[in-house]
């Protein structure tokens, strides 16, 4: 039986300290071969039903993932995608609550309506702020920023009392923090960070009854047979969360696919253990170091306020990492070790 540290060597060879996964994974090499066989069947004429089956392997592994049916997940391409058909869900004048500063994906086509009332607040009175005649509250699982988590379950409870609807961003979260899909009555992802997925794939978790969500983007693929809904208005929408799907880009489903038995293999429990271990030996390092971060307890992304001006210079070095809002933001995931740790801090305190 292979152990965790066989199986991630055998999958990733990384070239440079890479601890930059809140801006994109590593892919493994699973993931790096299912693409290219994607790719020659393309060039060599064969038939497509594989990549297709391949999306819909892919919505199954994330319904395991979210722990719902597999009814309750579209497959779509952005978060940003799947926000503007919560957007439009709303009725004129209705108040939406989001975290001041939440990723943009997450907030912007509620501002985009330009007949709704958009409030902000910080991320820690999120739960609070939630009164009567909010409608949705729209939020980050973990700040993209600074690594912060949401009080997920406070927030839950508050929208039940006032009669909110919710909508949870979990695409700096699912692959190392569980998701429970039957939390919320909406909640997103994308793919390309911590499920170790290709760019161009995201899922949205509804409820049995659709909620309130309209298919305003369906296309042939929405429809129950989609082979028969090429042509003329879809006159029989899929009977599941697939009314809410958009053409996929066949060739991320097939790497993903690759990715997402991976994450399966190994556990997000795991995964999160792993990746604790390492964002809290940074922090330790940091205090050493006479540096405070963002307060992020139980999140493997630390951002350190004021070293961002550093990201260029640790570049050139071979560490990746990111420059957000001057913070110098690290991010930690399964091929990390001790020693990119240990490496980072070391350039640090030159």
């Amino acid at each position: 039986m292979e152990t965790f540290e066989s199986l991630v060597r055998a999958e990733f060879t990384p070239k440079t300290t890479f601890l930059n996964t809140a801006s994109n994974a590593l892919l493994p090499a699973r993931t790096v071969a299912a693409l290219d066989r994607a790719a020659r069947l393309r060039a060599e004429g064969g038939a497509l039903d594989p990549l297709y089956a391949d999306v819909e392997a892919c919505r199954a592994a994330y319904a395991r993932l979210a722990g719902v049916p597999v009814e309750r997940v579209a497959a779509g391409a952005s978060v940003a995608l799947f926000t503007s058909l919560v957007a439009a869900s709303l009725p004129p004048g209705a108040e939406v609550l989001t975290a001041e500063d939440d990723f943009t994906s997450v907030l912007n086509p509620f501002h985009a309506r330009g007949d709704l009332k958009v409030r902000a607040v910080p991320l820690e009175q999120i739960a609070e702020a939630v009164r009567p005649g909010t409608a949705l509250v729209a939020v980050s699982a973990a700040q993209s920023a600074d690594g912060r988590i949401a009080d997920l379950d406070a927030l839950r409870e508050a929208a039940r009392q006032h009669g909110a609807r919710t909508y949870v961003d979990f695409s700096q979260a699912a692959g190392w923090l569980p998701v429970d899909g039957d939390a919320f009555d909406y909640s997103v992802t994308i793919t390309f960070k911590w499920l170790l997925g290709p760019h161009g794939a995201a899922f949205l978790v509804v409820p049995k009854d659709f909620g309130d969500l309209m298919p305003v983007q369906a296309g042939w693929v929405a429809g129950e047979r989609p082979w028969e809904s090429c042509y003329g208005p879809v006159a029989d929408l899929a009977r599941s969360a697939r009314r809410f799907d958009s053409s996929p880009a066949l060739f991320t489903y097939a790497g993903l696919r690759a990715s997402l038995t991976l994450v399966e293999e190994i556990g997000i429990d795991t995964v999160r253990a792993h990746d604790l271990a390492l964002a809290d030996r940074f922090r330790a390092g940091l205090a050493e170091l006479g540096h405070e971060p963002v307060p992020s307890p139980g999140s493997p992304i630390v951002s350190v306020p004021g070293l961002g001006r550093l990201q260029p210079e640790l570049a050139e070095k071979g560490i990746a990492v990111s420059d957000r809002a001057g913070n110098l933001r690290a991010s930690f995931h399964l091929y990390n070790t001790a020693a990119d740790v240990d490496r980072l801090l070391d350039a640090l305190s030159g």
